[in-house]
């Protein structure tokens, strides 16, 4: 029998005088050479030292050399390393239960054998939980080799979170460390007939019930790596296995959360990612059954549980893809996937104070879509705004002393045209914009003023309908590089868009006469953005700008003469 634990936390000696180690390691493990070699080295490095650690390794019935792998480390770990060998079970789930069996140490913490630790990372863990009476503390985690791992958890530390009111619900795999007290007295185990997301079950129930959790931030504790042949169990899976797995996993998570805005917070994740991923490029080619099928639990999954809050919050074009599948509008769902992957988002339609996308379905009385589904609702629309602002010319034009550029462009919105107001502005472009789509400004940013007059008519374009946009803007002698960008609200949101020249360059202009000589060249850059460049052909007060200005002067005479 262990003995209490003292001031910080620690166990003391059971009655065999022995002191059970801080934190037990659990390796589900499959076939998962040769990264399974540097997993354990990562495990025998940590510097919270082997006499604190555990780690129990389960062998799912690996063929790849993994199994003797894991002896050969038991062998030469004999206090530190267990290894249980077992049958192939289909998921991770089976061997991480027959380590939480065998552990004995104060927390659990798993990790995946094709993944590793920071040096510093169980110490670290450990010290934070003793320190804050933790029961879960998330570590920072990063992908390795293209690893997608959300950051937004890990923007400081933070020594107590909520699941409801943080990023916590989109970092809900089990590679935490948990306090064994806590599993064991709420029973916490992985259901084993799910082959993925197991871990979502067991980490959201152990987060529910859990009286404190932590993140810390401000040391890299977990490595996540891709294989080289993402022959991750995750990336394996098909669709409707995700869809089976998503659904029990929501059905769990609604039996652990009532009704309201905390399950729409958790669930929240489950709309965004899983569900949403089963919706992109791919699924027209998939077969018309597997269309159908996915089409009818998705829609079970959002009457269940998509309330008008989730729905709201969801951006439009992931909202009007659940709103197709939800009515079982299989071709109009693909047709709209297609469009939007070959052509870019559709056309804005304009109605005094609303704009809506015009994806596939919208107002078919077929289909019955309610026109909530299509509505821009002030979300940020990344790539829906920009990808349909369409650069068409540019051209040079002086009227007496003042040199300028006229920009056309051409915006895929159409409709009510009076709700839409544009400014172009030259400047250097902020980091956002070089990031694909447009970038909504938040409502206390002042949007920049446009240096020149803006008007914008509606007209069809050949390739569809649109509204124009004719700007003449000054070009300052003074500024050596400038970039164009566009500023459009729509249902009163602002968006800042780089401007796109699609490859076509323009020609030089010089300015002549009665001021100082000056080159204009513009250019798309690499990003496809145009660049504006102005400055003095010869340096002031040299010999270059007195002959230009005397050829300038002796064009003058002739054109008098003439």
């Amino acid at each position: 029998m262990t003995g209490p634990a003292d001031a910080t936390g620690a166990r003391a000696p059971d009655v065999t005088g022995a002191r059970p180690p801080d934190v037990t390691v659990i390796v589900a493990v499959y076939n998962t050479m040769p990264y399974l070699t540097e997993c354990l080295n990562s495990l025998m490095a940590q510097s919270i030292g082997l006499d604190r650690l555990e780690v129990i390794a389960v062998d799912d019935g690996s063929t790849d050399g993994s199994g003797p792998e894991l002896d050969r480390f038991a062998a030469t770990y004999p206090d530190t390393v267990t290894v249980l060998h077992q049958a192939n079970s289909g998921g991770p789930a089976a061997p991480s239960n027959r380590g939480l069996e065998r552990a004995t140490g104060r927390f659990v913490f798993f990790v995946g054998s094709d993944d590793r630790l920071g040096d510093e990372a169980l110490e670290r863990l450990v010290a934070y939980a003793d320190e804050h009476g933790s029961d879960i503390v998330v570590g920072r985690a990063v992908g390795v080799n293209g690893r997608y791992v959300h950051q937004k958890l890990y923007e400081r530390n933070a020594p107590d979170i909520s699941l409801f009111d943080s990023p916590l619900p989109f970092t809900l795999a089990n590679t935490k460390l948990f306090r064994r007290a806590l599993v064991e007295e709420h029973g916490l185990r992985f259901p084993e007939d799910m082959p993925v997301g197991s871990d979502q079950p067991f980490t959201i129930e152990a987060c529910v019930r859990a009286r404190r959790i932590s993140v810390l931030a401000d040391y890299v504790c977990y490595y996540a790596v891709k294989r080289g042949d993402a022959s991750n169990i995750t990336y394996r899976a098909d669709h409707l296995s995700r869809l089976r797995c998503t659904a029990r996993i929501m059905a769990h998570a609604a039996g652990l959360v009532e009704p309201g805005p905390q399950r729409d917070a958790l669930l929240s994740r489950h709309f965004t990612w899983e569900l949403s991923k089963l919706l992109l490029a791919d699924f027209p080619d998939l077969p018309a059954v597997t269309r159908k099928s996915l089409c009818d639990g998705i829609a079970e999954l959002l009457d269940a549980y998509y309330t008008d809050a989730l729905r709201d919050g969801t951006g439009v074009r992931r909202r009007v893809r659940f709103g197709l599948a939800r009515q079982g509008a299989v071709e109009a769902l693909s047709r709209a996937v297609t469009e939007e992957t070959r052509q870019g988002a559709p056309p804005f339609l304009l109605e005094g104070d609303r704009a809506f996308a015009v994806y596939p379905g919208f107002r078919d009385p077929e289909i019955g879509l309610d026109d909530r589904y299509y509505e821009v609702l002030g979300e940020s629309v990344a790539g829906r705004l920009a990808t349909g602002t369409t650069f068409e010319s540019a051209d040079w034009d002086q009227h007496g002393e003042d040199l300028g550029v006229t920009v056309r462009l051409r915006l895929a919105v159409t409709g009510d045209t009076s709700s839409v107001t544009v400014a172009l502005a030259q400047g250097a472009m902020p980091q956002s914009a070089d990031r694909p789509g447009a970038r909504r400004l938040p409502p206390t940013q002042p949007r920049p003023r446009s240096p020149g007059d803006v008007t914008a008519t509606e007209s069809a374009a050949a390739d569809g309908p649109g509204t124009r946009v004719l700007a003449r803007l000054p070009v300052p002698a003074a500024k050596a590089k400038k970039g164009v960008r566009v500023y459009l609200d729509v249902a009163g949101r602002t968006y800042e868009i780089p401007v796109r020249t699609g490859g076509r360059p323009l020609p030089l202009a010089r300015r002549w006469g009665e001021t100082e000589p000056h080159r204009v060249a513009a250019w798309p850059n690499t990003k496809g953005r145009l660049v504006i460049t102005t400055g003095p052909l010869r340096e002031p007060g040299g010999w270059g700008t007195r002959l230009w200005r005397a050829l300038g002067s002796l064009g003058s005479e002739r054109k008098r003469s003439g």
